[in-house]
């Protein structure tokens, strides 16, 4: 199978949609997503297998600065290398941003290691970020090279 990445268009909002309902607690709807289609801060790409939507990241960007709101991956394709194509093809077209911060739960260590061997690094906790259930958020930051 052959893994792609592609900017987010109008076609991949009902399976990316359908993605944050299998990944997320609070899932973002239909409608918010397909209203980042149309946000000038916002840059989102979408992984695809052999034509199937497996996975996105999104990000919001201003005055220099990235915050990537969401990293999905479909259950079944995880661990895989799809988060990490993501979010390397996503730095690379990035790379005039200063810095890329995200939050991700305290209690997931496998994003916690992806984020660190691409270079993130932690800046601290935000206390109860998370809801169902909740639990504190780790922040993590990427400078670039």
């Amino acid at each position: 199978m052959r893994l792609t990445v592609t900017t987010m268009t109008e076609e991949h909002v009902a399976a990316l949609a359908e993605l944050e309902t299998l990944c997320f607690a609070d899932p973002w709807s239909e409608h918010a997503l397909r209203e980042e289609l149309t946000n000038p801060c916002a840059a989102f790409l979408v992984a695809q297998w052999d034509g199937r939507t497996v996975g996105y990241v999104g990000c919001h960007h201003i005055a220099g600065e990235g915050y990537i709101t969401n990293v999905a991956v479909h259950p079944d394709c995880r661990r895989q290398g799809v988060a990490r194509t993501l979010l390397t093809e996503a730095l690379s077209r990035w790379q005039t941003l200063s810095r890329v911060t995200l939050e991700v739960r305290v209690s997931n260590a496998g994003a916690i290691a992806l984020y660190e061997g691409l270079g993130f690094v932690c800046e601290g906790i935000r206390p109860k970020f998370y809801a169902h259930p909740t639990e504190d958020a780790a922040i993590y930051s990427y400078y670039g090279e």
